[in-house]
């Protein structure tokens, strides 16, 4: 018998050719002389659109679609380029002359990390994935709305009749450290690779640092189709573009939390080191996203409220994009005396969850992370169980909101309850980190943090 390699991932597949064709709406671009030859495509069956031919086809539409023009009266202006993006950032502090203690910027990093491992637990499979009513109705049947700790799958009776998908994540009721994760591996990753290659590091060397570090298969989405063209020998930024219907989603905003500890203070810095990362497999708001992540992780410890943090990370993206419009949209909610509930109303009024285009988009799950930030009351604990129970993608957005808390408030915020599950210890894909201490890559973090400053 001939096995069945795992390659379904190199077909376009129908999901493919959906998100395709709402990302170039997305983005302003005119579909017209693409999507009538797509469309005919999401009529073929599954076995039917994997055949040569039609691969052929959907790949050559693909190709097209990378040089489709702009729609008239496109209302924003998104570059991908660097130099472009610093032109059409508002104003920002860019970098503050303070310098915390070293004392303070290690428990600033201890924090996050800890807090990043935390967050990102709690919003982690089988919650990932789920949809915010299933989580909800989970959480009543089984007296944990609203949620105030981390879930309690283990139950018996109607709820694990109803939700059998839920219980079957028991073992993490009495799991005592952090599993390997994306999200987690990503920031290992951000670490790693800056501790091998220098503050100077290239996007080629972040291409590099993948193919000889983290197994294909361990990457999703945008990262996986640019790690794919990577082995075609398509360097950056080619390798964001090439056949990529998902190069705007959340995946590089996910990457940015290591560029912000080592970069605490120089939110510009932070943000630059999140463009040469992003750059590799996304463009614009998913370039975006990891700078602003970034840059607010960076500048943390240095403002007094979240709506500071979230406006400087704001100040390193353009003013014209898409992300800016959304996130400061959600500060105007704030402003304006809107209730928590309210805002995740409108999040789910203008994206749809069961699409995984809205689902998985860096701009959607920003939105949740500001959420959090600002309707979080100061609290750890309700700062990263309201980023998961609007449903999306709900481990890296309370993964992002743990570095930010962290790296603002330190280690004397965050309660044992939280903290003790993961019992100071994290486990990594990552050659030489397969299982670690987060002390002590903290403490590495700070020492690099040191070094290159």
């Amino acid at each position: 018998m001939t096995a069945t390699m795992n390659t379904w991932w190199l077909f376009i597949g129908h999901e493919e050719i959906k998100i395709e064709l709402k990302q170039l709406e997305d983005e302003g671009r005119d579909p017209a002389p693409v999507k009538a030859g797509l469309e005919r495509l999401l009529k073929l069956s599954g076995d039917e659109l994997r055949l040569p031919k039609n691969q052929e086809k959907a790949g050559e539409l693909f190709d097209r679609a990378r040089t489709l023009k702009m729609r008239k009266g496109y209302e924003f202006d998104e570059p991908s380029d660097l130099k472009s993006i610093r032109k059409l950032r508002p104003r920002g502090p860019r970098k503050y002359a303070r310098r915390l203690p070293d004392k303070v910027l290690l428990d600033r990093i201890t924090a996050a990390w800890t807090a990043r491992c935390c967050g990102c637990l709690l919003g982690r499979a089988p919650i990932e994935g789920a949809r915010s009513w299933e989580m909800e109705g989970f959480l009543k049947m089984t007296g944990q709305w609203p949620l105030r700790d981390y879930f309690r799958f283990g139950v018996r009776g109607k709820a694990a009749r109803e939700y059998p998908k839920f219980t079957a994540g028991a073992h993490l009721d009495t799991i005592d450290h952090m599993p390997v994760d994306d999200d987690t591996n990503y920031t290992t990753t951000g670490f790693l690779l800056v501790k091998q290659r220098g503050a100077d590091f290239a996007p080629r060397d972040a291409a590099d640092f993948w193919m000889m570090n983290i197994p294909l298969l361990a990457t999703c989405t945008a990262e996986r189709v640019a790690y794919r063209n990577f082995a075609m020998n398509l360097a950056p930024p080619d390798s964001a573009t090439f056949r990529n219907p998902f190069r705007e989603w959340i995946g590089a905003q996910i990457r940015a939390d290591a560029f912000g500890y080592l970069n605490a203070g120089d939110p510009q810095r932070a943000a630059e080191f999140g463009w040469r990362d992003a750059s590799i497999s996304h463009v614009k708001n998913g370039i975006y996203g990891e700078m602003w992540a970034a840059a607010m992780i960076a500048a943390a410890p240095y403002c007094e409220t979240f709506e500071e943090i979230i406006r400087v990370g704001l100040s390193e993206i353009p003013r014209t994009s898409r992300l800016h419009a959304a996130v400061s949209e959600v500060l105007d909610w704030r402003k304006r005396g809107l209730t928590y509930e309210a805002a995740v109303q409108k999040i789910h009024d203008r994206w749809d969850e069961q699409f995984h285009h809205d689902w998985c988009h860096t701009i959607t799950n920003a939105v949740i992370v500001a959420v959090g930030l600002l309707w979080g009351e100061d609290d750890f604990g309700t700062s990263i169980c309201r980023a998961v129970t609007p449903g999306y993608d709900t481990d890296c957005n309370a993964a992002t909101i743990g570095s930010v808390f962290g790296m603002r408030y330190g280690t004397e915020a965050l309660p044992e309850k939280w903290t003790r599950k993961i019992n100071n210890t994290l486990k990594t894909s990552l050659v030489g980190y397969e299982t670690v201490r987060l002390d002590q890559i903290a403490r590495e973090t700070w020492e690099l943090a040191r070094k290159i400053r």
